[in-house]
């Protein structure tokens, strides 16, 4: 077998499968939703764009061996923190505000950068490094162990989490929360610590509707949670209260995907306005020209998506591989369920992409860079005759 051959038969086919098939989709909706939108810029072109920028990005990222991005992990983690703490004091000629929001930098010929797309995979790598190296110390496990480990991942976390939220960004914040707790889920720490740790953030959410409901002046002034960001509740809650405002773009996307019923009305066929239809109201335009069979293949892609992260994971012996795979599946799934579930209702709307997509450079790169890394176990994977991996 040549060096060619053998290089080859380290790519997971499959994934490259998925990722194409999620390409061609995007590229499908964001073209009707350019078609019927009347949109004033040429998305398919952009994303197309994007997505050869992204395949650079998986393929350099395959190069790299679990010891080669250890080493690299800390450099990654400090300079998005950088990125992250100058987007808040940067001027506005170079990050601006947007909708309340000041999240993205102008890049000339570019458009916008989101950092925090790329943090959320950078923080990935922190936490997944960070376990591996408390294990190799701490050999035998204790209560007061675990307790420093979960310190250690929380400190990790609350820093790019406290200047997300300066910006401010809760979806994204969200994200981050939900990477950090599906990591520590994997991370071996006693269920005795870990089931304290999801009721007491239970009983913190329902506090935090609590407020919202009832108090929201002292969120706003204590964790500079904006008045919008308190409409996607009450629109939530109950859009039609709402329907002129916040609840405007809930219950359009409720009426199209409605409409769609089983089969769609058909390919850029769109009676229904829907703002941000080819970013994060994507799959509401799906389900209204490909109805429920669109909207299922969508969800089944995202499947076979998961899949193949958790074959990875499962098929090394390496445990920084293992982390990182969990990392990046409680990140997409996170990303899916919110997004699919704010078009329809069951959940707020957080202003969070569909995965590969959604139209946004930012967000692709990031998705790109993280599957990048699953890529790299299959590539890097060293079978033993006998013995295995250390």
């Amino acid at each position: 077998m040549t060096s060619q051959t053998r290089k080859a038969s380290r790519i997971d086919y499959g994934l490259v499968l998925t990722l194409m098939l999620m390409c061609l989709v995007s590229l499908i909706s964001i073209y009707s939703a350019q078609k019927t939108g009347q949109l004033d810029q040429n998305y398919v072109l952009k994303q197309v764009i994007w997505y050869i920028v992204g395949t650079g990005i998986i393929v350099v990222t395959i190069f790299f061996d679990s010891d080669q991005l250890k080493k690299l992990t800390w450099y990654l983690y400090g300079f998005g923190i950088v990125l992250l703490g100058f987007l808040i004091i940067a001027p506005d000629s170079i990050a601006h505000v947007t909708k309340g929001q000041k999240s993205w930098f102008t890049v000339p010929f570019m458009g916008t950068f989101q950092p925090s797309e790329i943090v959320k995979v950078f923080v990935i790598l922190a936490l997944a490094r960070t376990i591996v190296e408390h294990h190799d110390k701490y050999l035998i496990k204790t209560l007061k162990t675990d307790f420093w480990l979960l310190i250690k991942l929380g400190l990790i976390t609350m820093l790019p989490l406290a200047l997300i939220m300066q910006q401010p960004d809760l979806g994204t914040a969200l994200v981050v929360v939900s990477i950090l707790l599906g990591i520590i889920f994997v991370s071996g720490i006693t269920w005795k610590l870990i089931l304290p740790i999801f009721g007491g953030g239970s009983l913190i959410a329902g506090l935090v509707i609590y407020f919202v409901v009832w108090m929201p002046d002292i969120l706003e002034k204590y964790l500079h949670v904006k008045t919008y960001q308190f409409n996607r509740i009450y629109s939530w809650l109950n859009p039609y209260e709402y329907k002129s405002d916040a609840g405007f773009q809930l219950i359009n996307s409720l009426l199209a995907i409605g409409s769609g019923q089983t089969l769609g009305k058909g390919y850029n066929i769109s009676e229904v306005d829907i703002p941000e239809r080819q970013t994060d109201f994507i799959f509401s335009m799906i389900g209204e020209n490909f109805g429920f069979i669109g909207g299922s293949i969508v969800v089944s892609l995202f499947f076979m998506l998961i899949y193949h992260i958790t074959k990875a994971s499962l098929e090394t012996k390496n445990d920084f591989y293992s982390y990182i795979c969990a990392g990046v599946i409680a990140m997409i799934t996170f990303h899916v369920v919110e997004n699919i579930g704010m078009t329809i209702g069951l959940l707020p709307i957080t202003g969070i992409p569909l995965p590969l997509i959604s139209y946004g450079g930012s967000s692709l790169m990031g998705n790109m860079f993280a599957i990048g890394l699953i890529f790299s176990i299959r590539y890097h994977q060293k079978k033993y005759m006998f013995g295995s991996e250390k």
